[in-house]
């Protein structure tokens, strides 16, 4: 048990720092390809929070552990938007762009949707993932387009123009771009073995693993960057970067997972954390529409109801774990 407790903050530890680097080489050796900044902020970079929900999950599909992979891909939604959000609303309101009402959070709500009818069924099937994946890749076509047509988009949001502006030597970037990678694929299996250890020594499923103690770590990125946002007053940053994580989980996370093995799924992810995710996602749709009361600002009060929500839910998911103990 140790040893698996070991693994699990090693392979967190690891596996952020790895994600890190990979973004980091991957970026500098793009650009000194010659490779567009805008395809670099919104491509590359904007994987890059999303790297370890996405190494955490096809291994964990490729490991036969569904539960695993599915619960980190909602579970880190769940997370963002509950816990991320609401933690740095807490520190300071974050303002919400007109764009983000328009498009974005509709375009999320819409893709939640689409997820849950692939869900009715019990099953997520090899044919439901690759849909997800071809929807992944319009949606990012559509992204570059925006980006391209000069309209902010928040996929490229929160990227760090230093390390677009200024690269690494190429040497330097190949080199890192390659441990990085290697990092994060040999992360990711300690993570995922000391997640199932743990789930078969204590009689917990691994859904409800990934659901909290995944979610909760391959989501360091993007609390990291909130966190960033905030000391830098940028406040902006932070949804555009929830958001973009949140298509790259629900669409790419999710549709690999299953389209490397088919997934079963159980009621309780339907009518439990599909749709706790939907209505975060609606929340946050109202919250910064200013139908509230508040001027397209997600503040301090909404903050603390995100909390909640999250606090009450993690507690919820605990105790149906000592109740079945």
């Amino acid at each position: 048990m140790l040893m698996a407790i070991g693994a699990i903050i090693l392979g967190l530890v690891l596996l952020v720092w790895s994600a890190d680097k990979f973004v980091e080489g991957a970026a500098a050796t793009a650009k000194h390809l010659g490779m567009p900044t805008l395809l670099i902020g919104m491509v590359i970079i904007g994987f890059g929070t999303s790297a370890p929900e996405l190494a955490v999950s096809a291994m964990a599909a490729s490991d036969g552990n569904p539960g695993l992979a599915l619960g980190n891909g909602y579970g880190s939604n769940i997370t963002n938007i509950a816990l991320i959000v609401g933690l740095t609303a807490l520190i300071a309101p974050i303002a919400v762009h007109s764009q983000v009402i328009r498009k974005e959070l509709p375009l999320l709500v819409g893709l939640t949707l689409i997820a849950g009818v692939q869900l009715w069924d019990g099953e997520l099937s090899r044919l439901d993932g690759w849909v997800l994946l071809a929807v992944f890749a319009a949606v990012m076509g559509w992204s570059i387009y925006q980006g391209i047509k000069g309209k902010d988009d928040p996929l490229a949001e929160g990227v760090d123009s230093e390390l677009i502006t200024h690269p690494m030597p190429m040497k330097n970037a190949v080199i890192w771009l390659v441990v990085g990678l290697t990092l994060l694929i040999v992360s990711s299996r300690i993570l995922v073995w000391g997640a199932v250890t743990i789930a078969q020594a204590l009689g917990i499923s691994d859904l409800i693993i990934g659901l909290t103690i995944v979610a909760i770590g391959t989501s360091l990125p993007e609390l990291a960057s909130a966190l960033a946002a905030v000391k830098k007053n940028e406040h902006d940053l932070i949804l555009g970067n929830i958001l973009g994580s949140g298509i790259f989980n629900t669409l790419a996370v999710v549709g690999l997972a299953a389209a490397i093995q088919p997934l079963s799924v159980d009621p309780e992810v339907l009518y439990r954390d599909w749709t706790l995710m939907l209505g975060l996602t609606v929340a946050l749709l109202v919250m910064g529409s200013g139908i509230t009361g508040w001027r397209k600002l997600i503040s301090r009060v909404d903050g603390v109801l995100l909390l909640t929500a999250y606090i009450a839910y993690t507690g919820y998911l605990f105790s149906t774990v000592v109740a079945a103990a």
